[in-house]
């Protein structure tokens, strides 16, 4: 019996259309080669949706949103939307999406995958066999704490400002996540805050070890951000799940991605719990738009291809067919094949397009 789903794809800017006509290619190959049927519409989102409709996220895309199985996001923003105002910019579309839907809960692995090992910045005996995932609070904290602005002082002077808020409720069902995500890992959880400072973050760790004593088989560590960011480069191995706010994990997740050797290998998941019980849940490549590539067919587009195999596993709880793309990208860099990102002189240079090809021809190997 076939397994019909709804996908919302959302191309967005940049390298945004370029990277999802990829995943597409693997999107079909899956409609055409096992029981799914995925009903795939595309929608505007960020600059592209300014520049249609005057706005970065119109309410019918939304609504469309909220009743699809899942949503695969490429990215959005770019110097052309600079100048508008905060609430018209593109990413304004982003933080709106994670907050109408919820999708508290952000999941950003950082997998060194042992052929890319060379193109860390890194030693290879730091990196080798690195596999973390770092959990990212995403609709609470100082993106969206309110009040915000710029106020002006006098002639000469203004104020910027902005709130870094969290209730406990928020930190709990985060640290909730992490308990849980950590249970099906390693065991291992780190907690990473800036308590000694702020006191958001103060009640951030006293609400993790209140949880922590649901979840008497994972190790629970705390550190500060600054320290976290020292770590990760020092020794990344001793990490297994982090948990954090929504800026310290947009930080600390970027630096995560150098460990790989490329933010184009990084896939995200950001989920959420919709009115109906079920899950809401976005796709997106870690990366933004990067304008400065767009249309050159140089993107690497695995990390948006790795964004379907995670949509596979956490929206469709199919871990086997998570598996077969995981699969058919590893045995693609094994080959020795490299975008521009991930080039060394050993390897064989491909374009966007080339390097989806390849991993067509990878899944046509795999048995469903």
């Amino acid at each position: 019996m076939d397994r019909e789903l709804s996908i919302v794809a959302l191309p967005g800017d940049g390298i945004g259309n370029e990277i999802f006509d990829e995943a597409r290619k693997v999107l079909n190959w899956i409609n055409n080669n096992s029981y799914y049927k995925l009903n795939i519409t595309e929608e505007l989102v960020g600059g592209s949706s300014i520049d249609e409709f005057g706005e970065p996220l119109t309410n019918n895309v939304l609504d469309k949103l909220r009743v699809s199985d899942a949503i695969l996001l490429g990215a959005v923003g770019g110097p052309k939307w600079e100048g508008l105002t905060f609430d018209k910019r593109p990413e304004r579309g982003l933080l709106k999406i994670r907050k109408e839907l919820d999708l508290f809960a952000n999941f950003r692995p950082a997998i060194v995958f042992d052929s890319l090992a060379s193109s860390s910045s890194l030693k290879s005996e730091i990196i080798n066999g690195l596999d973390l995932m770092i959990i990212r609070e995403l609709t609470g904290g100082i993106y969206f704490g309110e009040p915000r602005g710029i106020e002006k002082l006098n002639e000469s002077n203004y104020k910027g400002f902005n709130t870094l808020v969290y209730t406990s409720e928020e930190v709990r069902r985060i640290a909730s996540v992490a308990f849980e995500t950590a249970q099906s890992r390693s065991k291992k959880l780190c907690s990473v805050d800036k308590a000694n400072v702020l006191e958001s973050t103060e009640l951030w760790r006293k609400v993790v070890i209140e949880v922590s004593k649901n979840y008497s088989d994972v190790e629970l560590t705390h550190m500060y951000v600054d320290n976290a960011s020292m770590q990760l480069v020092r020794d990344p191995k001793q990490f297994d799940v982090i948990v954090t706010t929504n800026m310290f994990g947009d930080i600390l997740s970027d630096c995560a991605s150098m460990l790989t050797g490329s933010l184009g290998m990084l896939p995200s998941a950001s989920v959420g719990v919709n009115d109906l019980g079920g899950k809401n849940a976005m796709y997106e490549p870690v990366h933004g738009s990067a304008p400065d590539i767009s249309g050159k067919s140089i993107a690497n587009p695995l990390a948006m291809i790795l964004s379907v195999a995670m949509m596979f596993k956490y929206s469709f709880e199919d871990s086997s067919m998570s598996d077969i793309v995981i699969r058919s990208v590893n045995k693609v860099l094994n080959n020795g094949y490299r975008t521009k990102d991930i080039f060394t002189d050993e390897c064989k240079l491909l374009s966007t397009s080339d390097m989806g090809d390849a991993v067509i021809e990878e899944l046509k190997n795999e048995k469903l």
